[in-house]
């Protein structure tokens, strides 16, 4: 029975998370399926605790590593038997360390009797138990049952013929001089009893207190001063070693505010990288944007830096090149564009433009008006060489949610627009559809927002924007750093390497 396996000492490996445990079995529950272990060793070391209990779901593999002799086998824990089958579990007969056995696996259907190998070869084999090999539960408790039964199997060995053993049966090889010798050498090694491993921890910071760093040193430095290395220019230290974001040079401590305004900002930013980025007001950031048109940066460049800084962002928020993709045909984004008569209303052209290169379905919103700006004029003859959409009506938006609406309804001027029937309604139609919203330099007030976006674009430096505006973002237009001198402001750029980068509220 599964008592005759008391005494036995065992290695139980329980994977991972929990390692590997050995000893010798005290008691096997075979009721609530667990065996118990006596002055146990876990990953070599020994526990703390005089016995610990396994239950068969966290048993991975189990090996028999010496089975006890006539009458030990009860020394160790009570009459209890052991059923560690359990659904999933299978049984292997594996090759010991000397390389003497054979792997015995057994089928699904088997119900004959296995037979064992005499107590003599069984030691210098491993007992497998893997939950991984699948394994009828009533074919383990046959194969613990004739395992049980090992003693009276080893009486009656030697007068068993080849023809009356099972046709399963796999009997291992006789060891050769090769193995003989291996067996040997692996007895010398790890033939020691389990009860002579020392009980106390080797004293590791104890034995390290020993070691006099300062002296050795001292000793290798005078060796290296009398054989002369240094003079021949062998380095007394390893080089430094570095990673590939680390700064080589030695450099000045970071200035993180390299921005400096002239007059108090009502609010900050600061960057990923912690820089800080001061916010200006309206005035001050329509006046940077006319010494630049004045220096050359004009309108129709600045509109095109807008347009594809803006698009490359909407790009990353339709999912980049996961989405955008040759083979994602069938996925192609959506976006709505919502312009306004103004410049702000021009950006958005310029960045639908761009998208609509990149294979993205846009329609652009334009209300009809007798007289448009040059530059809306100018953005939309480009735009209709896309193959985007334009229309003029509500009704033709998509009944649908898109995948983005890009706003550029307002503008910091002609607040008079925001009372027309059709900015009511194109609010409204936004308002209602469940698309994430990214504003294009939106302005300052909070009221002047008839929609809430998600994401807002600021261009050269944000203004003051308030929680509405969702989260912040700022693009490089390319206005140089003596036009921001100019008007007064201390200027670093803050974007890196590049274009686009997210802002924080301080």
């Amino acid at each position: 029975m599964a008592t005759d396996w008391l005494g036995s000492i065992v290695s139980i490996n329980c994977g991972e998370s929990l390692g590997v445990y050995q000893g010798r079995v005290s008691a096997v529950d075979q009721v609530s399926q667990t065996i118990s272990l006596t002055r146990p060793f876990h990953n070599g070391v020994k526990c703390l605790v005089p016995e610990v209990t396994f239950r068969a779901g966290d048993i991975t593999e189990l090996k028999i590593l010496e089975i006890p002799g006539p009458g030990d086998s009860r020394q160790c824990g009570d009459s209890q038997q052991m059923d560690t089958a359990a659904p999933g579990v299978g049984c292997q007969v594996g090759p010991s360390q000397n390389g003497t056995g054979k792997v015995l696996k057994k089928p699904m259907s088997s119900s004959a009797p296995q037979n064992i190998p005499r107590r003599t070869d069984m030691k210098s084999q491993d007992i497998v138990i893997s939950p991984q090999q699948q394994c009828s539960k009533s074919y383990m408790d046959r194969h613990m049952e004739t395992l049980s039964q090992s003693k009276g199997f080893r009486r009656r060995h030697n007068s068993w013929s080849s023809s009356s053993r099972h046709p399963n049966q796999v009997t291992p090889k006789k060891s050769g001089l090769k193995n003989g010798q291996m067996k040997s050498k692996d007895d010398e090694c790890f033939g020691d009893d389990i009860d002579e491993i020392p009980d106390t921890d080797f004293d590791f910071e104890g034995n390290l207190a020993l070691f006099d760093k300062a002296a050795v040193f001292e000793e290798i430095e005078t060796y290296e001063r009398r054989s002369g290395t240094r003079s021949r220019g062998t380095p007394s230290e390893k080089p430094a070693r570095y990673r590939h974001d680390e700064n080589i040079l030695e450099s000045e401590p970071i200035v993180y505010r390299r921005i400096v305004v002239p007059q108090n900002p009502n609010k900050e930013f600061c960057t990923d990288s912690g820089l800080v980025v001061p916010s200006v007001s309206y005035e001050l950031h329509k006046k940077l944007l006319a010494v630049a048109e004045k220096h050359g940066l004009t309108l129709e460049r600045r509109l095109e830096m807008t347009g594809v800084c803006a698009s490359q962002m909407a790009l990353s928020l339709l999912g980049g090149p996961n989405r955008l993709n040759p083979k994602n045909v069938h996925q192609r984004p959506t976006v709505a564009l919502l312009c306004g008569p103004h410049v702000k209303g021009a950006q958005g052209i310029s960045c639908g433009r761009h998208l609509s290169n990149h294979d993205v379905h846009v329609i652009l919103f334009l209300p009809n008006f007798v007289k448009m700006l040059e530059s809306i004029t100018n953005e939309l003859n480009l735009f209709s060489k896309t193959q985007g959409q334009q229309v003029s009506s509500v009704k033709d938006l998509p009944d649908t949610p898109v995948d983005l609406v890009i706003n550029c309804l307002d503008c910091h001027e002609n607040a008079f627009l925001r009372d027309q029937p059709w900015y009511k309604a194109v609010v409204d139609w936004a308002n209602q559809n469940r698309a994430p919203v990214l504003s294009i330099d939106p302005p300052i007030s909070e009221m002047e927002l008839g929609i809430d976006a998600k994401w807002s674009l600021a261009l050269g430096l944000p203004l003051p924007l308030g929680e509405r505006a969702g989260r912040v973002y700022l693009c490089d237009i390319g206005i140089p750093q003596k036009v921001f001198q100019e008007v007064g402001i201390n200027y670093h750029s803050p974007f890196g390497c590049k274009f686009v980068i997210p802002l924080h509220s301080t």
